[in-house]
């Protein structure tokens, strides 16, 4: 098909249409230093120009806890080799061609922010052009460290960096450059997107900047992404419940008292709430410089079911003790009528004489109701006989 091709162009030359022969032609093996040692460039003072671009494919996670972003990106990197040149009228128009990347020298580029070995297998090929521009794209799966601010989580908005630069060259030797202006590339990220976890992307912004690394100076790309946290389900699944239980704890005031089911129940629902605070424990970084509005909500809501529940407490206790007190006096006033029944049509007689005669006082005790006043009682002096010598007895009696 090359052939037909070439020869309808009219620039077919007999064999010099395979890869083969462009790879003798250019004495390109793995074992020649010339492309595989040093940078690709006629003089030492010559700086390589790296054309860099990085598109984001998917928001993998967010670690709140570990402050750490997982992202898995596209990364787009572009340079001139110096020593790669041909014609494509000698090849059959051949004006590209795809390398082994072990053949190639490559940036040694690094991201200054990853924490881990990135696990996704590397690009094997390069692609290089006859006019000496290597063209070199991988996917990665980058787990980079990233300052989370969770003050007003879960309403919060992260800004994470991604800083591209080179592990050993300096900015003579090595300078990166953006392709693509931050409105094109958070478009473009925007819609080749698929996976934002909790995430909503908002936007990403580009700069490039000289950093002095170890007493020399660097050059540096740096990507600040910008993303938004989905947070209905965290008011549906956390904010509300406890809201809900904080309504609980007031209705239990409607609870009687007098039973211990008013008690047990505050317990039931503050422990709720405290497995709650330990579940937003878990999400919340402990490195935080401030305490999160969340955090004092919980706090708020747990020291208010806290009072309520003491308050609780109090007052079963004065009714406990109050009941206590009414038993004591229900007994006393139990004794006390029970001593007035023995003592009940029983009367103290006193015999004394008066003129030679024997004169007999009796008090009778009777039952009087604690209702009626002092007041009521009525003096009546009631005069008897004796049948011994049939003298009045007087017999006094209160009522």
């Amino acid at each position: 098909m090359c052939l037909d091709v070439s020869a309808v162009d009219g620039l077919y030359f007999e064999g010099n249409c395979s890869y083969q022969d462009l790879f003798k032609y250019l004495n390109l093996t793995k074992n020649n230093d010339l492309y595989t040692m040093v940078r690709p460039v006629k003089h030492y003072k010559v700086t390589t120009w790296v054309d860099l671009k990085m598109v984001i494919y998917g928001i993998l996670d967010v670690r709140e806890i570990d402050q750490a972003l997982v992202l898995y990106v596209w990364i787009y990197m572009r340079w001139n080799n110096y020593h790669i040149r041909w014609h494509p009228d000698m090849f059959c128009g051949l004006n590209h061609v795809l390398f082994p990347t072990e053949v190639m020298w490559k940036p040694d580029l690094i991201v200054e922010e990853m924490t881990e070995k990135d696990k996704a297998p590397p690009s094997p090929y390069l692609s290089v052009t006859y006019q000496g521009w290597v063209e070199y794209r991988n996917d990665q799966v980058l787990v980079s460290t990233c300052r989370m601010h969770v003050y007003k989580f879960p309403f919060d908005i992260q800004s994470c960096n991604l800083s591209f630069k080179s592990a050993l060259h300096c900015d003579d030797e090595i300078k990166f450059k953006a392709i693509l202006n931050a409105s094109k590339i958070a478009d473009w990220s925007c819609e080749v997107m698929q996976n934002q976890y909790e995430w909503l992307f908002i936007n990403m912004t580009v700069r490039n900047k000289t950093v002095n690394t170890f007493g020399y100076n660097q050059s540096m790309i740096v990507y600040t992404i910008t993303m938004k946290r989905r947070s209905v389900l965290y008011i549906a699944n956390f904010i509300l419940p406890i809201l809900f239980f904080f309504c609980l704890d007031l209705a239990s005031f409607l609870i009687s008292d007098t039973g211990g089911e008013k008690l047990s129940f505050k317990v039931t629902v503050l422990l709720a709430v405290t497995v709650m605070q330990l579940i937003l424990n878990d999400i919340l970084p402990a490195s935080s410089d401030r305490i999160p509005l969340i955090a004092a909500y919980c706090i708020g809501i747990f020291s208010l079911m806290l009072l309520s529940l003491l308050e609780t407490i109090l007052v079963m206790y004065l009714i406990e003790k109050d009941s206590e007190s009414k038993d004591n006096e229900e007994d006393e006033d139990q004794r006390l009528s029970e001593e007035c029944g023995d003592k009940q049509g029983k009367a103290n007689i006193h015999k004394y004489d008066r003129g030679g005669k024997k004169w007999t006082h009796c008090a009778c005790v009777c039952d009087v109701s604690a209702d009626e006043p002092p007041s009521e009682l009525l003096s009546v002096t009631k005069e008897v006989w004796t049948k011994e010598n049939n003298d009045p007895l007087l017999l006094n009696t209160d009522y």
